[in-house]
């Protein structure tokens, strides 16, 4: 009888150890499914706010040359701005759309993150073109600022004249003023956005 009992101690410790490891086991499982749950609720909420940007932005630009697409997380609205040949003056005609887009960034959503994309046509060197393409961009980020959003939101980055960034490839001078604008991507996280000059 006392051999017996170590051994009846030793099978119900080992059981209850079998059961408590489940147990840590579901409790992980409940975890990691509500962390789960979590992200897939912020990702819908993260969407929705992105098309109800998309849709504010179709409102707004409805009456601008402008191609407004909505991404993962994101929201490109591009060429808000086109600019003179060797230029970074913010023509006259862009900024009643520039204003449009700061008034409702400022009141329905103050709390994303904007990149002004700047491009050039590819007349003169990488070098100075991407120069150039950052000169624009920030032309657009101040008069954002100006009409309204916090500087905290806005970003810059340079495309220069990248290949793969041109809308009429290779063209430039007067045939090139596709080429030389600005763009606007929002993002509703403010993951991703670059400040850093693109190669």
């Amino acid at each position: 009888m006392n051999i017996r009992t170590p051994r009846i101690a030793v099978l119900a410790a080992s059981i209850l150890a079998v059961g408590l490891a489940g147990c840590s086991q579901y409790v992980k499982r409940d975890e990691l499914n509500a962390a789960v749950q979590q992200l897939q609720q912020k990702q819908q909420d993260q969407q929705q706010q992105i098309d109800d940007i998309k849709q504010q932005m179709q409102s707004q630009f409805s009456k601008y040359d402008t191609q407004i697409t909505a991404m993962q997380g994101r929201v490109s609205v591009d060429t808000v701005a086109h600019f003179a040949f060797n230029s970074a003056d913010l023509s006259d005609q862009d900024k009643p759309a520039l204003q449009n887009f700061a008034q409702t960034i400022s009141k329905y959503h103050p709390n994303v993150l904007i990149t002004v994309e700047g491009f050039a046509d590819p007349a003169g060197s990488h070098a100075y073109n991407r120069k150039l393409g950052m000169e624009r961009a920030k032309a657009v980020r101040d008069f954002l600022v100006a009409s309204g959003i916090n500087a905290d939101q806005l970003r810059t980055v340079s495309y220069g004249s990248a290949g793969n960034r041109q809308v009429v490839k290779g063209a430039s001078h007067d045939r090139g003023a596709d080429n030389r604008r600005a763009s606007l991507t929002v993002d509703s996280t403010g993951a991703g956005a670059t400040a850093s000059a693109a190669s």
